[in-house]
Formats: structure tokens, sequence, C-alpha cells
């Protein structure tokens, strides 16, 4: 078992606008333990007082953070039985599935590649293959995306987004790519949660402006253009991500640097500035 970690212990994590509750910075490091101790789906972790201990954490945070990880699915509380490793996202098996760090750098942009690989083709086959019914269901989830992004409510924009693309999954005709968007999508809103904790990751119109636009190209049965659409559509989402992975890595930077007094005041509001950049995407 690897040394005590040290992650702030408090219920927030301060700095020049950039606030994260303590427990995402827990479950962060819970995960991390998960991925070093080599832990596999089923695997029980020690209890709650066990977890503070090697996190370095309160009890309390420790126990949001436990609460975080079950809601996304990473976890599964049993009452009487323990804290376990649950099983991956779709069913999946694979030990670096399992191990996904929703707040990696380097794990979130594969993922983002790998959303553009699948959905790309699967938007060029929908273009291809999707019937009438199938074309109208992609139209109006799209149009619903930006009639919520209009009226920027970020519930009914996600309702709308599951059901654009999984609306376009469907008239590719093929299950497998169908199953594949869904269960890249399933991971990716794991860092939604533990990166953007309830805030949009960017412009809901924008992102509703863009499946509007790969819904037409589906509509007008022209593949390359639906399959370059969503690629830029994902492209924009992955902007967005770096830039913040980027102010969080930054932050933690800042923190170990020195006071924040050290820092010109300047800094302040260039970093609040960010969160909520109108050229990216949603979804």
């Amino acid at each position: 078992m690897p040394g005590q970690r040290k992650p702030p212990t408090g219920d927030g994590d301060g700095g020049a606008g950039r606030y994260r509750p303590g427990y995402e910075l827990v479950a962060e490091q819970l995960l991390g333990y998960i991925a070093e101790q080599g832990l596999r789906p089923g695997d029980r972790l020690p209890t709650e007082a066990g977890l503070a201990e090697v996190l370095g954490a309160t009890r309390n945070v420790t126990r949001e953070a436990v609460k975080v990880l079950a809601a996304i699915g990473r976890l599964s509380v049993r009452r009487g039985a323990g804290i376990f490793v649950a099983e991956s996202p779709g069913g999946l098996a694979d030990d670096q599935l399992a191990h996904f760090q929703p707040t990696s750098m380097e794990h979130v942009l594969m993922l983002l590649d790998y959303r553009t690989v699948i959905e790309s083709e699967t938007a060029r086959r929908a273009a291809t293959q999707a019937t009438p019914i199938e074309v109208r269901a992609v139209r109006e989830s799209a149009d619903g995306s930006l009639e919520a992004g209009r009226a920027a409510d970020a519930d009914a924009f996600a309702t709308a987004d599951a059901l654009f693309h999984d609306a376009v999954g469907v008239a590719a005709h093929n299950v497998f790519l169908r199953s594949s968007v869904g269960n890249v999508r399933r991971l990716a809103a794991q860092s939604d949660v533990l990166l953007f904790h309830g805030d949009a990751p960017g412009s809901l119109e924008v992102a509703g402006r863009q499946h509007v636009a790969i819904a037409e190209a589906v509509a007008a049965g022209d593949p390359d253009r639906a399959a370059g659409l969503m690629a830029e559509h994902i492209a924009t989402t992955r902007q967005q991500f770096e830039r913040k992975i980027r102010d969080r890595l930054f932050n933690i930077t800042d923190r170990t640097a020195g006071p924040p007094a050290t820092r010109p005041p300047a800094q302040q509001p260039a970093a609040t500035a960010q969160t909520s950049p109108p050229e990216t995407s949603a979804s």
C-alpha cells in the first residue's frame, strides 16, 4: 500500500476563481488509489474511516467523495457489506477502462479522440442509412437541444443532447456503434461531474446549433458533411475540457508555489472570465 496521500482536507479548493469542493479532490485521489492498487470491479475497499486515513482526508469529506463516485457509477456502496469497485460502464471489463481517470488530461483526451472516431463514423452512416422516421427523430432532438440551449435550460438540454446522439446511433443501423456511443458518453459524463460539477462545460446554444447542422446533413444524405460536422462538434468539447484541466493543474501549481498574496491580483478576473467561452459547445 502506498504512503498516505495528502490532498486538501477542507471543504473547498481555494485559488483564483477556480473553486473545487474538497470532496471532488478526494474523489480524484480515490480513483488514483484504486488504479494504483490494481483493484477490479467487485473488489472491496477499506471502510470510510480507512479510506480517510489512506487519503489523508477528513471522514466527512471522504464520505462525500464516496457518494459522488457512487453517483457516477464508479463505486458501489452496499449497506452492511461495505464499499466496492463498481462494474465498468456498459459492462466493459477491460482494466484500462475500469481505471479511467475522469480528471486526467491524458485519459480525457484519449476518450475524446475515441469519441471522434466512433461518432463521426456513426454520423456518416446515419446520413446514408437513416429512414424518414429516424431522420425526424434526429431533427426533433437537435431542435429540442437548440431550444433548450437558447433558454439556458441545462436539464432540458442534457435530455435533448442524449436523445440526439442516441438518435444518430439508431440511424446508423449498427448496434455496436450505437452501444459504443452510449458507453463513451457515460465515461465522458464522469468527467463532466468531476470537472464542471453541475455547470455547463460550454455554450449550450452553440452545441444546439451544431446538433441542428449535423441533423441537416443527415437529412440531406451527405455523409462527408455529417461526419465532418460531428468531428467539429466534439473538437469544441475537447477545447473546453483541455482548458478546464489546465486551469485545474495551474491552480495546483499556484497552491504549491506560495501563499495567494504573492500572486498579482490582476490574475483573478482573468481566471473567472474563462468559465463560459462563447465559442465552445457543451456536449
